[in-house]
């Protein structure tokens, strides 16, 4: 960023109050019976009702709609372990795209823990406040045991955005990258280049949808994850594969898809030049990604190319996945957030991307045209389709998969005759 544009930022977040997020009133307090209500002693009526039945904290608090964001501070976007005070802007930030997106209040939580025990510990006790807790910027691997640890004590979804958010974002795009390189998903030769968080979580989420882990490498620091390594954590033991590659150069020969979630540079165009025909390459390192556009697309002019920033084509942003996939679930009050939903809502981002794109984005983003192709393969985050559809596949897919407390709302877009009786 240059010195006006940090200036900018530092301003945006201090001028004319400091932070990004407040807290509003949402009924009447004009009058002396309003704070009789709102208070003392009106308050004690719903207190007794909610000490009576809890599901009633549903219907006379804010709970149904309020996510928890909470952090440790110790893998702050590419900034590192910062500690949790630092983190702060980064959670208030996510409450702001929770509010605008998604019409969804958060409480934005940066916990001071010692050990990943201490962190479980302190979300468990502060979980009846929510009805959805987003974990973000936990280092791995100790955020795959917090939110495994989390599922299991809690009844309300748990998410961490930097594995899930970013699985079901690089999946959809993917969907729609190998159907326009006329490949498929079964088949596909790919290759990750990182192994923390949001590597395996997509891995495992493409896996599920149908990928073949023998036809997929990971790579970290130390080169290709593979069955005779002894450095390897249980998590990356997942993906260990019996193979004589060793390097990136070794692992990409006739690849189809490079995913990138490493850091800047570390492709370089005599890499890609190995790939198979029709590749796809997904640099998704910000804000340098592994290779540019522009040096990848003059290597392969049969690549189709993603990042993970707004200023080029096809941006692999977790925006189009976290509000809509917690709309979906908070309003069929699911107990978690398990790969059918996550799999609905891959499909729905795919699906979105295939049909016309209407005048209210093109103006928001400054453009004439449009469509479905190599330059477009994942919906823009301001499209306004985003909150009708998403949803409501994330919510169908958890009636359908049992783990719903409220059914299919009304006030949801019908689905097709099938659905609608499987939701019945």
């Amino acid at each position: 960023m240059t010195e006006d544009r940090k200036k900018a930022a530092l301003d945006y977040h201090a001028r004319p109050m400091p932070g990004k997020i407040s807290v509003s009133i949402a009924k009447p307090c004009q009058t002396q019976d309003d704070l009789g209500l709102a208070y003392t002693p009106g308050v004690a009526e719903p207190v007794r009702a909610i000490a009576e039945h809890e599901e009633d904290a549903y219907r006379y608090t804010a709970k149904g709609n309020l996510v928890g964001v909470i952090t440790d501070g110790s893998a702050v976007l590419g900034l590192g372990n910062v500690g949790p005070l630092a983190s702060k802007p980064v959670m208030e930030g996510k409450g702001v795209l929770f509010k605008k997106f998604a019409n969804i209040d958060v409480f934005d939580i940066e916990v001071d823990a010692e050990t990943p025990q201490a962190f479980i510990d302190t979300v468990a006790r502060l979980a009846p406040t929510f009805g959805g807790i987003n974990l973000e910027d936990i280092a791995a691997p100790q955020c795959f045991e917090i939110e495994a640890a989390l599922k299991e004590r809690l009844d309300i979804p748990v998410f961490h955005d930097d594995q899930h958010g970013t699985a079901v974002i690089i999946a959809a795009a993917l969907l729609n990258a190998l159907e326009l390189q006329g490949k498929t998903l079964e088949r596909a030769r790919i290759v990750c280049l990182g192994a923390g968080a949001a590597a395996i979580a997509s891995m495992r989420l493409l896996e599920a949808m149908g990928a073949d882990r023998e036809n997929m490498r990971l790579l970290d620091r130390g080169g290709v994850i593979h069955s005779k390594r002894v450095d390897l954590n249980s998590y990356k033991c997942e993906f260990a594969v019996d193979t004589d590659e060793r390097t990136l150069g070794d692992a990409m020969q006739n690849a189809d898809v490079f995913i990138g979630v490493s850091g800047a540079n570390l492709l370089s165009p005599g890499i890609v030049a190995t790939m198979a025909p029709n590749p796809i390459v997904f640099a998704l390192s910000n804000p340098d990604p592994e290779i540019q556009p522009q040096v990848a697309l003059a290597t392969r002019a049969d690549l189709v190319m993603a990042t993970g920033r707004s200023d080029y084509p096809n941006q692999v942003n977790n925006v189009l996945g976290f509000p809509f996939i917690f709309r979906g679930a908070l309003d069929v009050r699911a107990t978690t957030i398990n790969d059918e939903m996550l799999i609905a809502a891959v499909h729905a981002l795919a699906e979105l991307a295939r049909e016309p794109v209407p005048r209210e984005v093109l103006e928001a983003y400054c453009l004439d045209h449009l469509e479905y192709g190599h330059h477009y393969i994942i919906p823009k985050p301001l499209d306004p389709r985003l909150i009708e559809r998403v949803p409501a596949a994330v919510a169908h897919a958890a009636v359908t998969s049992g783990v719903a407390q409220k059914p299919y709302p009304d006030h949801y877009p019908r689905l097709e005759a099938d659905l609608v009786e499987e939701c019945a």
